[in-house]
């Protein structure tokens, strides 16, 4: 029985940690997508459209490494409420 308390707590511990890097990494990414892409809109105002696109479809990929991280976090969470139980 203590043992799959155990297991219970390590795989919410799991899913904490996994979604708080999980977090981190594409917040940042998407806020150097964004930093530069403001940047180069100021320098060249006449392809802003174009860097806009650029950097709508550079967030998206960028977003998927998040979506991953809910995924295996919700895994983890699934494996502790019903195979531990």
């Amino acid at each position: 029985m203590e043992g799959i308390v155990v297991a219970k707590a390590a795989a919410c511990i799991g899913a904490a940690i996994t979604m708080g890097l999980g977090a981190v990494g594409p917040s940042l990414g998407q806020g150097l997508i964004a930093m530069k892409a403001c940047e180069n809109i100021g320098k060249f105002p006449e392809s802003s459209s174009q860097i806009r696109t650029t950097m709508l479809i550079a967030m998206g990929f960028v977003e998927g490494a998040a979506i991953y991280a809910l995924l295996i976090a919700g895994f983890l969470l699934y494996l502790a409420g019903f195979v531990f139980a």
